[in-house]
């Protein structure tokens, strides 16, 4: 199922992700996608919020700590990916682990996750309209029909 919303502003992008997350329920990959800016990080906020874990202002891009964990009745784990170039960087993450116990796991550039699992997986993609408004596509499979690459194939790259 694919659904379709536009975002007037940054309060509307957080009370998207407070929506999403009553629908989420652990274990469930949370893959957002988008150009620089295009609002991944401020959906994450509403996301961790909705579900309880953490409050907005604690949300920020985890762009050089890469993994940000919020836990209270469940673990949230918010991934950015922007600096990983390949397997390896992916592997020094250690991924592998978090996807060992339930959780809901957001992972900001989500092209470059190659780790496949058999959690659900939400796929939402936000796009930069002009302003502060943005389109956020939400879909709850893979784009592909393939989904993403194996482990095993992505070792296969490295």
């Amino acid at each position: 199922m694919r659904s379709e919303f536009i975002s007037q502003s940054a309060d509307d992008t957080i009370g998207m992700g407070r929506n999403l997350a009553a629908r989420l329920t652990p274990p469930v990959l949370v893959m957002l996608s988008g150009e620089l800016g295009s609002g991944k990080t401020t959906l994450a906020k509403g996301i961790v919020s909705g579900l309880g874990v953490g409050r907005e202002e604690e949300v920020t891009s985890p762009t050089f700590t890469l993994v940000h964990v919020f836990h209270n009745h469940c673990r949230v784990y918010h991934v950015d990916l922007y600096r990983v170039e390949d397997f390896h960087d992916l592997e020094t993450l250690a991924l592998e682990d978090v996807l060992g116990e339930p959780a809901v796991v957001i992972v900001e550039w989500a092209e470059r996750m190659t780790l496949r699992t058999d959690w659900p997986a939400v796929y939402v993609h936000l796009e930069h309209v002009d302003g502060d408004t943005r389109r956020i596509t939400i879909s709850d499979f893979w784009e592909e029909a393939a989904g993403p690459p194996s482990l095993s194939q992505a070792k296969e790259k490295a």
